[in-house]
């Protein structure tokens, strides 16, 4: 990533928060993508000479992923890659497992006929992907769905709640999703479509509930097999 000429920017504060965006969306990616593992140590000068950015945007950058739990700053370390481990995970559906269930309920009721079709769109993509074994992709669709699903509730609060957790989420899904999951969440995810579709606020409602308590399950399976197993 190459700072932009003077030509290209208007003034020096819109080049600054675009380069300190740029780092933000590098770092948040490759965590997710687990390029930067759990403990990885998280040095500003060299990332800073790999983005080719100053470490002022990357100060900054690593500042707002700590705050979305990304990023945790250790003693005598500094900053690394926060671990998410069966802990966070609990907290993290505790929020999901309701809010997840309010934007269905409410997807189903203002949804528009051209919001449906993109979201049966990702259902089918996601599908094919999942068949053809392609993981990243099927990853990626999951939380796009998830994510369209929020857009179509028609509530700014909800989605301004949710936007947070889109990175935690596709994290998650990174750290715990299988290819044999992947038949299986295609099946849940084509249900609550068609509960959604039908307009079955409820119902709606109530798959996507039992969809993110079916996910805490298997990733609690990944992360922690031990506990999981006893709490069977």
């Amino acid at each position: 990533m190459s700072p932009r000429t003077t030509a290209d920017r208007p003034n020096m504060g819109d080049a600054h928060r675009s380069l300190r965006d740029q780092a933000y969306v590098e770092l948040r990616e490759r965590i997710i993508e687990g390029q930067y593992p759990a403990g990885h140590r998280l040095v500003e000068r060299e990332i800073a000479e790999e983005l080719g950015v100053s470490r002022i945007p990357v100060r900054e950058a690593m500042q707002r992923l700590e705050t979305e739990g990304f990023v945790a700053i250790q003693p005598r370390k500094g900053a690394v890659v926060a671990d998410f481990g069966p802990e966070d995970a609990r907290h993290f559906f505790a929020v999901r497992e309701s809010l997840e269930a309010l934007a269905a309920g409410l997807a189903a009721t203002h949804a528009s006929d051209a919001e449906l079709r993109a979201l049966e769109r990702i259902v089918e993509r996601s599908r094919r992907a999942a068949e053809a074994g392609r993981l990243r992709e099927a990853v990626a669709l999951n939380a796009d769905f998830h994510q369209q699903i929020v857009d179509m509730s028609g509530n700014p609060l909800l989605k301004d709640l949710m936007t947070p957790l889109d990175g935690r989420l596709r994290r998650l899904f990174r750290l715990t999703s299988t290819p044999e999951d992947g038949a299986a969440m295609c099946g849940e995810h084509e249900r609550l479509y068609a509960a959604i579709a039908s307009r079955d606020a409820e119902q709606a409602a109530e798959l996507a509930r039992r969809h993110v308590v079916g996910t805490h399950e298997n990733a609690l399976g990944m992360l922690a097999p031990d506990t999981a197993a006893e709490n069977r």
